[in-house]
């Protein structure tokens, strides 16, 4: 398979990700990166750094990351053992799950029925919520 790019600087010259986990793509063709080590959600589109997400005060350990079909990102974060909401440019919109609903959630991914599949790594489980309607 041939190699079409490397994406590794910001605007400032700087590295886009320390330790990129999981990778996935929005409806505005923007690559999501959870960099777990960063603390950040890394944007990028085309190659080129777009924004960054680092939580909401208390630092951010993102992991599990996914989009929907309205262009939405959400994130797993380590630290507060919740779900993140955010909007296509990076804004927080809201905590999703909390640890009242999940523990330890680790892997996201929503379905073409807006179905949103949370996995549990203390639990072993995937819980199945109703996302958008």
């Amino acid at each position: 398979m041939p190699k079409l790019q490397n994406i590794q600087r910001d605007s400032k010259e700087q590295d886009l990700c320390i330790y990129p986990h999981y990778i996935t793509e929005n409806i505005n063709g923007d690559i999501c990166t959870s960099d777990y080590n960063k603390g950040a959600v890394v944007v990028s589109i085309s190659g080129q750094y777009r924004f960054s997400y680092t939580g909401q005060g208390s630092g951010l350990r993102p992991i599990g990351i996914c989009t929907d079909v309205l262009g939405h990102i959400l994130v797993c974060d380590d630290v507060s053992r919740t779900v993140h909401l955010l909007d296509q440019d990076g804004g927080f919109l809201s905590v999703i799950l909390s640890k009242q609903g999940i523990k330890n959630p680790l892997g996201l991914c929503v379905d073409n029925e807006n179905n949103l599949f949370v996995g549990q790594y203390v639990t072993n489980t995937v819980t199945v919520y109703k996302h958008l309607k």
